[in-house]
Parts: structure tokens; sequence; C-alpha cells
């Protein structure tokens, strides 16, 4: 019996050792982060995690704002943040623009359709912002929905800037 309390105590402290580790890591990357003068906003956490997830796509004096889901197709995207991209139309519902590496569609949900949806369709990898409604397919990955702007999305034109919203 002393012997299944030792090791089960010796395991709980390896369990904390391991837990506090890793949090002076997290801490650790964040401390450097701000030494070296990154200011974005992007904070990715050690789980992959980021602290915020709203977008803001800017051109000429306009926004428009999106809310990623939590998906690891979005993380891919936040991960290339900032972006600055030239947009293209394409059909009479969409503007695109070509990340500069693939995102990562494992586990991500599908599409579902509608105004003001964020997608990326995987066989051209192409990020497209939807302003008119489109049929549900297969290669077309959800990124988000937008917030605010959606009015504006038609006239998205030229070079965007795609960065995390700043807080006020």
């Amino acid at each position: 019996m002393k012997k299944l309390l030792s090791i089960l105590m010796s395991l709980c402290a390896l369990f904390l050792l391991m837990a506090c580790a890793k949090n002076e890591e997290s801490i650790r990357i964040e401390t450097e982060r701000q030494e070296t003068g990154d200011q974005t906003s992007n904070t990715i956490l050690e789980s992959g995690e980021i602290s915020m997830r709203q977008i803001a796509v800017k051109w000429d004096d306009k926004q428009v704002i999106y809310e990623l889901n939590g998906s690891p197709i979005s993380t891919s995207l936040m991960e290339q943040l900032p972006l600055t991209v030239e947009i293209e139309n394409y059909s009479t519902n969409e503007k695109i623009f070509y990340p500069p590496e693939k995102l990562d569609t494992r586990e991500s949900p599908l599409a579902k359709g509608g105004i003001g949806t964020l997608a990326y369709y995987e066989p051209w990898g192409d990020v497209v912002f939807f302003y008119g409604d489109y049929r549900e397919n297969s290669s077309l990955f959800e990124l988000g929905k937008v917030v605010s702007g959606e009015e504006m999305i038609c006239e998205m034109s030229g070079t965007l800037t795609i960065d995390f919203v700043q807080e006020s």
C-alpha cells in the first residue's frame, strides 16, 4: 500500500512540475515578443489558441470586421497576419485573395452558405469574401462571419490590409 501511495504522489508531483514548466515557457515566449517589439495583437499561446478572433479588413478609408471560428483553418490564417493582399473580383457574389501559405483544412467546418461568410476554397487556395448567396461545396471551408460592414464587402477593391482588430 505504501508503494502505491508513493507512486501516486510521485506522479502528482511530476504532473505539477510539467504544468509549471509549460506555464513558464508561455510566459517566456510572450516576454520575448514584447522585448523584440512585436506589437501585433495576435498573441499565439503555447496551446495553439489565439487570444482574439476578430480581424479587420481595410482598404481606402473603409473597414469590414469578421469574427473567425475556432477551427484549425482559421488559426492557420491568423498565424499569417498581418497581410497586405490584392483583392480580385470573382463571379457576381464574391471577392478573393490568395494567402502566402495554404491553410490547414483538417477538422474544419464546411461553409454552409450566406452573405457575409469568410471561406477558403481549398482546390485553388484562395480566401473568399461572400457578398452574395452561394451553394455549399465540399471543398469550401468556413473561416468566419462578418460582424460589421457587411454592406461594404462588394466594394472591396485594390490593396487590402488584414490584421487583428485593435482594442480601443
